[in-house]
């Protein structure tokens, strides 16, 4: 027994001398070395592949590329790029940033006010909530115009800022800028940087020769991405009647603008600024194609009122204009094909009543250049100073006469603010002239003070207010509304409501 364990004892100690583990290791040592080889032998197939491929590449001879690298000629970049004028007139326009304080008084906790409450802590809270202020910051677009730092913006751009500072285009030099006015009737506004020296300011064009169809480029800073340029064509002019502003001549564009660029630059294809980006119609709040812009000449002269009177002074003429329609037309025995405004009241004591203009009269012409509508004549009427003698070419007509023109001469007095306020309500007398058999179905009051205040209407205008008109009557297809005024029946004055029942 003890031999048998013995023996075993030395066959186990042979095996601790290393023969019989390598029998009994030999599948695994032998799987380890062939993976190794098989490995080297994959890395040299790799490495003759490659080496046949680089071998094959240098044998082909490199692709000959066509090359130019020198710039486009001056006349082909003048007939295909827009660079050119992108260059010159760029740096004239900047970005504008406007702080606003806003202070809130925050509402007091209703719990503060239970009596319950109030039993146990008294009046000790009570004095302790002070008003809140925080910073409202906004972004938009401007044009310098002068080389000491003058520029012109939109109204919106900055109402309100407590805080305007206008950067460079470059983004290299940052200005505090000065509000010298603003215009919220035709959103245009004018800022001024003290240390101005030099700037680059944009060429000025005439913008009453802009056509449709024109090429324009419009650049500001939309959704602060930076300084972005637009083309686009002019799409129409003389775009009016959305009551966005008091007055409205705007040019409209199909270049694209956004918002940011308010207040930015809309110049034609010959680096001259034409208009200030206003507004957008939109569904989406970005641009779908209808843009519009401040007509120079009209910021033009608002910066020059503001500057030289530090507000805007607008003439007055003294008349309720009123379009010339087929109908009227006829009731005044004029000619079918007449052109011109009505003048459907005028104004005691104006540059219209001391002139010798009467009701029933249609302006053809003032100072030489024709009237189409009431709202072409209230533009160029504003545009001038008071104290400007203007001639007006008419056509008059008299019962049982010929219709004969007239020349008058007015000198405009200033626009009054209560004719201002009401500018962006429709005038009482828009809707035309009612005939005798078309007021059956209306029912008038007089003009009171509350009347008057609450519907904007003049103090000096004397009829009789239309409170209700009956459906299908012929008033109401002749379109009179509630809240018209009577002015005249059959060219007789109305000056209340017992002259409007007597004369129909």
């Amino acid at each position: 027994m003890k031999r048998s364990l013995r023996k075993n004892g030395s066959r186990r100690g042979s095996e601790a001398d290393g023969c019989a583990p390598l029998r009994g290791n030999a599948p695994r040592y032998l799987g380890g070395y062939a993976m190794l080889m098989a490995g080297m032998l994959m890395a040299f197939c790799f490495c003759a592949e490659g080496a046949l491929f680089s071998n094959k590449a240098t044998n082909n001879p490199p692709a000959k590329l066509n090359i130019q690298e020198t710039p486009l000629t001056r006349e082909v970049k003048a007939a295909t790029s827009f660079a050119p004028i992108v260059k010159k007139v760029a740096p004239s326009v900047v970005n504008i940033y406007s702080t606003m304080i806003v202070r809130e008084r925050p509402r007091q906790n209703p719990l503060l006010e239970d009596p319950f409450f109030r039993q146990f802590f008294g009046d000790r809270f009570n004095g302790q909530l002070q008003p809140r202020e925080h910073k409202e910051q906004g972004l938009g677009s401007g044009i310098i115009v002068t080389a000491d730092g003058y520029i012109l913006t939109g109204n919106h751009v900055i109402e309100g800022a407590d805080k305007v500072k206008v950067a460079l285009a470059n983004g290299q030099k940052e200005y505090d800028a000065k509000i010298i006015g603003t215009d919220p009737a035709t959103d245009v506004a004018v800022l001024k940087i003290d240390d101005g020296k030099d700037l680059p300011a944009a060429i000025i064009a005439d913008s009453d020769k802009v056509e449709v169809g024109d090429t324009v480029l419009a650049i500001g800073n939309p959704f602060a991405v930076g300084q972005t340029v637009t083309m686009g064509i002019v799409s129409a002019i003389g775009r009016g009647g959305f009551g966005v502003t008091g007055y409205e001549n705007f040019i409209q564009t199909d270049a694209s603008i956004n918002p940011g660029n308010s207040g930015g630059a809309l110049v034609d294809a010959e680096v001259r600024l034409i208009g200030i980006n206003t507004w957008i119609i939109s569904r989406s709040g970005g641009s779908q194609g209808i843009g519009f812009a401040v007509p120079i000449n009209m910021a033009r002269y608002v910066m020059d009122r503001l500057t030289r009177e530090g507000k805007v002074t607008r003439g007055y003429l003294g008349i309720n204009p009123q379009p010339l329609t087929m109908d009227l037309a006829k009731a005044f025995n004029l000619p079918d094909d007449s052109s011109g405004v009505m003048v459907g009241g005028v104004m005691p004591g104006t540059a219209a009543e001391k002139a010798g203009l009467k009701n029933g009269d249609v302006i053809l012409e003032i100072n030489g250049k024709k009237m189409t509508d009431p709202r072409t004549l209230q533009l160029m009427v504003a545009q001038l100073s008071p104290g400007t003698k203007v001639t007006l070419l008419i056509l008059r007509s008299e019962p049982g006469k010929a219709p004969t023109e007239k020349t008058l001469t007015a000198t405009l007095i200033e626009l009054p603010q209560e004719a201002l306020a009401g500018r962006s309500r429709a005038s009482p007398t828009e809707h035309g002239r009612a005939s005798l058999d078309a007021l059956e179905g209306v029912e008038v009051t007089d003009l009171d003070t509350r009347t008057r205040r609450q519907l904007d209407i003049p103090n000096t205008t004397r009829g009789a207010l239309v409170t209700n008109v009956e459906e299908d009557s012929n008033a109401s297809e002749a379109g009179l509304r509630p809240g018209d005024v009577i002015l005249e029946i059959d060219r007789q004055p109305v000056h209340n409501a017992d002259d409007a029942v007597a004369l129909s």
